[in-house]
């Protein structure tokens, strides 16, 4: 950032405030001659806020030193002012870095939501570069794909360009072997892991929730992941997380108790009716 704005960095040492004394100084008076002087009044927004700290910053500057000719703002124009430099065309922006390995539905994971890459590179490290709009991903040195960053958990954003032409982007992975394992499980587990898979409006970016499904019956047992996607297709939900919860919380070796449906009271106070409209 220093480097983007032409300016230095020059560290003081750690706990010498007099290193820096003017610095220090400076707080001082602007805890003194603003913020003493807010505390007692209320604003009700930032722009307001604003407003009012810009107003009392310009008498702060324009007030007459005590010891010296003039005030703070001749003091900015005489010397500080002709030796700045222009503000470069784009601000900077500020990224941070991380190393992610392309899962085989050739997605990586970012903050819980999941950007494509191209399908060549499952089961490779790549690196990421994180910024508040976008998101870049680079192998070896080169940008191989780049997506506008999104907040929304458990989505995906997918370029079509990076998928293989046969849409087998894992290999050896594809729906039919998904739901083929699935089905050696059972029935419930072979019919959630095929609404999973038909939910998405591409099939493989489900392959990622799938395999976590079906692991777990490594954890707690086919038998037990068969009971739970019994239930979790009674609920409605075949999330990986619904499916991980029933199972931790021994809800599969309960019951599956049947939907009743509500029956409304022919008659009551906030039942208005037909005839009401009429």
């Amino acid at each position: 950032m220093a480097s983007h704005y032409g300016v230095a960095v020059v560290p003081t040492r750690v706990r010498k405030p007099r290193d820096k004394a003017k610095v220090e100084g400076g707080v001082l008076i602007v805890e003194r001659w603003i913020l003493a002087a807010l505390r007692h009044r209320q604003h009700f927004s930032l722009g307001q806020l604003n407003a009012t700290i810009r107003e009392l910053l310009e008498k702060l500057n324009s007030r007459p030193f005590r010891k010296l000719p003039g005030c703070r703002l001749d003091h900015f124009k005489q010397l500080d002012q002709p030796v700045l430099q222009p503000l470069p065309a784009e601000p900077y922006v500020y990224a941070e870095w991380k190393k992610a390995r392309v899962h085989i539905d050739y997605h990586v994971a970012i903050d819980g939501h999941y950007y494509s890459v191209p399908y060549t590179l499952i089961k490779k490290e790549v690196e990421v570069r994180i910024t508040h709009n976008t998101i870049e991903c680079f192998h070896r040195g080169n940008r191989i794909a780049s997506h506008r960053r999104s907040d929304q958990k458990g989505r995906h954003s997918t370029i079509a360009a990076h998928m293989p032409e046969s849409h087998r982007q894992a290999g050896e992975w594809n729906p039919e072997r998904l739901t083929a394992w699935a089905a050696k499980t059972g029935p419930a587990t072979e019919k959630l892991i095929r609404t999973a898979l038909g939910a998405r409006k591409h099939p493989q970016q489900a392959y990622r929730s799938c395999l976590g499904i079906l692991r777990l019956g490594q954890s707690y047992g086919g038998s037990r992941l068969e009971a739970a996607c019994q239930r979790a297709l009674m609920l409605g939900s075949c999330r990986y997380k619904s499916i991980e919860s029933i199972l931790k919380h021994r809800l599969d070796e309960q019951p599956l108790e049947e939907q009743q449906e509500l029956a409304l009271p022919d008659t009551h106070d906030n039942i208005r009716g037909p005839a009401y409209y009429h």
